[in-house]
């Protein structure tokens, strides 16, 4: 393959790009919508009925928060698969950036701002309780792991550096449409948590 043909293949592998504004924040900061879209990005693509069936909801209640979902363009529907009785939903594929700065000072997007990070950081622990209670063999034990650092020192900008040097790296690990699965691969969750600590007085 020449360089221009790589270079537009690999193009068309990038996802969109979408950045989340205040109205789409407002229409996602929901605690049963956030779960509804995180099990369409993971295990989806789901119909009202399979995800009520998880989630211990109302069919009919899950059907309005997804259509509320999808007016908003986080999923969409699968038009060649189902019924007019039932519809299959997934996940609308791009790369969502949210820019919480920009929504810290707004007081009517505040509050859903401050209920999409708090549900946001619940799946992740809930993620990681999850992989704690069940049973793996010992090769995926040894494979995963739990840690912090606590004994580093950062300006935002080292901080940011930091952030995107870890991105690089996932990316490099991201399988491409034209590879192949490596047999016996699983899907693996990267959970990325950076954040300063305010210095305590002695």
């Amino acid at each position: 393959m020449t360089d221009e043909a790589e270079q537009g293949a690999a193009a068309a592998r990038r996802k969109p790009v979408r950045r989340i504004d205040a109205r789409s924040l407002r229409g996602l900061a929901h605690p049963l919508r956030m779960n509804i879209l995180e099990m369409l990005a993971l295990d989806g693509p789901y119909t009202a009925t399979g995800l009520s069936a998880r989630l211990g909801e109302n069919t009919g209640t899950v059907s309005w928060h997804l259509r509320h979902l999808a007016q908003h363009g986080f999923i969409e529907e699968e038009t060649d698969r189902g019924t007019k009785r039932e519809r299959w939903w997934r996940v609308v594929e791009d790369t969502k950036i949210l820019e919480t700065s920009e929504f810290r000072d707004d007081p009517d997007t505040k509050g859903a701002l401050s209920v999409y990070m708090h549900e946001l950081v619940q799946q992740y622990f809930s993620r990681v309780t999850h992989y704690l209670s069940e049973d793996w063999d010992a090769e995926w034990h040894r494979s995963g792991t739990i840690s912090d650092w606590c004994d580093l020192r950062m300006t935002p900008d080292q901080l940011k550096a930091l952030n995107a040097e870890f991105m690089e790296v996932i990316a490099r690990h991201k399988v491409t449409p034209d590879a192949e699965e490596a047999p016996g691969a699983l899907p693996v969750i990267v959970q990325i948590q950076s954040f300063p600590r305010k210095e305590r007085d002695n």
